[in-house]
């Protein structure tokens, strides 16, 4: 009883503290649910239509899209205007996919697992595959699909295991280069039935056929006379704010904006100096000398030049004129140069030649080595034998050979001194080169044993192996620091956006003002790598002035003159164009007005009284897009296929200027009108359009939020 009591008299604060206790579970509940929260949105790189796309997710198709074009160019490394590229395609991608999958999810269109099959393996190959070079043919230039059942079949093998590390690389990436096209494939199949779907519910009619018809059947001579709009001074003509809020109040939904950054920004290049170029000149001279007396001259040049020494026999026709011009005309070891041009030193030696053929025609049995070399070796001895013995060359390849050329009967095509080194190695260079038309070698590489078979050699010619050495003029550490300091100075005594303009001027830089950059921008005019500016103007509000980024060859300095909310322009910021509008259409009003006044009856009094002089232009239609001399005229196009032969028009208010014309002469096309042609000719125009303005109408009205400036 007594601790009951203890208990009644002590409620309140027991209230208290189980209170504090509960909100303090509560509250460290939602920090850490809140802390969840906020690393999660942290992750987002964009949400279309309500769907998060997390920059991983962006991020491993950025990377798959990448090794696909590194594949394809045979690079190791893509420069930053690529990777951008990239990063937009991918993007546009995942948006048409979430945007389109919504729809077609609604629609019930699918591409079944069989579908898929006979687009990849079936009868009706897709044309994306059909036009890929590693399946077509060299000889016809025609798709040959054993070659690309072969390539599915050796990246699918079973034993992939067996193969040397390498292989098994090479493989891994070969497949997903495939996976990566099998699923454009798929979504391009998709986005073909829907807009296929769209395209066959909107058929023209017998009205748009006669209509279209006719726009092109009868064309007009015509003559003509033209005031220009600029002949009339701005001050003859008044326009009001209220016209110009009216006319933007019409348009408003074209002037729909997202958020984005005015800023103005300074560039200074960063070029060499002249104590660059002189050192740059004495190296390359003492470059000449080495050149001249060594017999190390792949050393020399790779330690030396931009472009690695490559040790095979080139024809002239591989030559660019300046170096064909030196080759073809210089003894052995002579070298010329250096010369200078665009900021590049170039040094020749002529380091040999040859009488040669300058391609050979290879046929191979690639046996892979598989973890056992003994073992490869062994049958590629076998089977020279074989060989030598009268065995057939193209049916051993179909059994034997473990690459794509073995439903060709082992045929790799035609090789040059440089491809079979770059695409092999130097023995397999030495091999083709030395062994006559129908003998054997045997060659080892990375991918396993070749068992060579030369099938055909061009007929022989002058070659040569040249040394090139190209040395660009670069700014030295000195002059990077100079130029640098020079702008920082400059940057620290004005931190102050208002006096930047005047303050660069005394400094002898140019500053740009006035300049939009929208969060999908990834450069500032054609500042190369220059993204990293408009990332820093996202991240800071008016008046910021940035630090010195460096953009390839140029220092750039900003400053933020405006953060420009997503929504609409405002009526200030489009008003000067609508006003020049306006100006325009009430010039042609006075202009009309004047010449309706003077009472003209003649083309040439309209002419005289315009100031004008009478000119002419033949086959002039409704539907002729630009007339020549006069330009996009729409409302000429009407006049003239209105017009009677003979009749002269009132005066027309064009785009640019007030018209009055006649036609002379007019025309009828001799084609027969076909309904039913005509029909289709505009259907089938139709297709593409509309089911492209579908697509692109559900991305333009889908809710995106792009978060990308935040990584990239």
């Amino acid at each position: 009883m007594a601790t009951l009591e203890k208990i009644r008299n002590k409620a309140g604060l027991l209230v208290l503290v189980v209170g504090l206790a509960l909100f303090a579970f509560i509250i460290g509940d939602f920090l850490n649910s809140g802390s969840t929260y906020f690393r999660q949105s942290q992750e987002r790189v964009a949400e279309i239509n309500g769907e998060v796309i997390k920059i991983q997710d962006y991020q491993a198709r950025v990377d798959e899209m990448t090794e696909v074009y590194k594949m394809q160019s045979g690079s190791t490394s893509l420069p930053e205007e690529y990777m951008t590229q990239i990063r937009e395609s991918v993007f546009d991608a995942m948006v048409r996919e979430i945007v389109l999958g919504e729809e077609l999810s609604d629609l019930g269109i699918v591409v079944s697992p069989e579908e898929l099959f006979d687009m990849v393996q079936g009868e009706n190959i897709s044309p994306m595959i059909q036009q890929m070079q590693m399946f077509v043919n060299p000889e016809t230039g025609a798709f040959d699909k054993p070659a690309l059942l072969n390539f599915l079949k050796t990246i699918n093998d079973p034993n992939l295991a067996n193969y040397p590390a390498d292989q098994q690389a090479q493989l891994a990436q070969a497949k997903n280069f495939w996976l990566f096209w099998e699923k454009n494939i798929k979504q391009q199949r998709l986005e073909q039935k829907y807009t296929t779907l769209l395209s066959k519910a909107i058929t023209a009619n017998v009205i748009d056929a006669k209509a279209t018809f006719e726009e092109t059947a009868e064309s007009s001579d015509i003559v003509y006379a033209m005031q220009p709009y600029a002949s009339v001074a701005d001050s003859l003509v008044t326009v009001s704010d209220s016209e110009i809020e009216k006319l933007y109040n019409q348009r408003k939904s074209v002037y729909k904006q997202k958020e984005s950054k005015l800023i103005k920004y300074i560039a200074v290049d960063i070029r060499p100096s002249k104590q660059d170029y002189d050192n740059a000149s004495a190296e390359i001279e003492a470059i000449k000398e080495e050149v001249i007396s060594t017999d190390r001259i792949a050393d020399v040049v790779n330690e030396n030049s931009e472009v690695p020494y490559v040790d095979a026999f080139f024809s002239a026709a591989a030559f660019d004129e300046q170096l064909k011009q030196f080759a073809t005309t210089a003894e052995v070891g002579t070298v010329y140069g250096p010369v200078f041009e665009a900021d590049k030193y170039r040094l020749f030696k002529l380091v040999d030649k040859t009488v040669a053929p300058d391609s050979i025609k290879v046929s191979h049995i690639m046996i892979a080595n598989a973890g056992n070399e003994a073992a490869a070796t062994s049958l590629a001895d076998s089977l020279m034998t074989v060989l030598k013995n009268g065995g057939n060359f193209a049916e051993l390849a179909k059994n034997y050979s473990q690459d794509q050329s073995a439903q060709n009967g082992g045929e790799l095509g035609w090789f040059t001194e440089v491809t079979a080194l770059r695409g092999v190695n130097e023995d397999f260079k030495k091999a083709i080169f030395s062994t006559p038309v129908n003998g054997y070698a045997l060659v080892k590489s990375l991918y396993g044993t070749h068992l060579v078979r030369v099938d055909e050699r061009t007929a022989s010619v002058t070659k040569y192996k040249v040394a090139d050495i190209d040395m660009t003029v670069s700014p030295s550490s000195k002059t990077y620091s100079n130029i640098y300091n020079e702008l920082n100075k400059y940057l620290t005594a004005n931190r102050d956006i208002k006096k930047m303009d005047e303050a660069a001027k005394e400094a002898g830089y140019n500053v740009l003002s006035d300049v939009t950059v929208t969060g999908a921008d990834q450069m500032i005019g054609t500042i190369k790598n220059s993204r990293q500016v408009i990332r820093w103007a996202f991240q800071n509000d008016k008046g910021a002035i940035s630090d010195i980024f460096e953009c390839e060859d140029k220092f750039v300095v900003a400053a933020v003159q405006e953060s420009i909310p997503e929504g609409y322009a405002s009526v200030k910021t489009v008003a000067p164009a609508l006003k020049a509008e306006l100006i325009a259409q009430k010039k042609g009003d006075k202009i009309a007005s004047d010449l309706a006044a003077k009472n003209i009856t003649s083309l040439e009094g309209y002419a005289e009284a315009m100031g004008s002089k009478i000119d002419s232009v033949k086959f002039v239609s409704f539907g002729t897009r630009r007339i020549t001399g006069i330009g996009v005229e729409p409302k000429v196009n009407a006049a003239v296929a209105l017009a009677q032969v003979g009749q002269l028009t009132p005066p027309v208010k064009g785009n640019n200027g007030v018209y009055v014309l006649k036609v002379y002469n007019k025309t009828k096309d001799a084609k027969v009108y076909n309904e039913a042609e005509q029909i289709k000719t505009i259907d089938s125009a139709n297709a593409y359009r509309f089911g492209f303005q579908a697509v692109q109408s559900l991305v333009n009205k889908a809710e995106i939020v792009d978060n990308r400036i935040r990584f990239y």
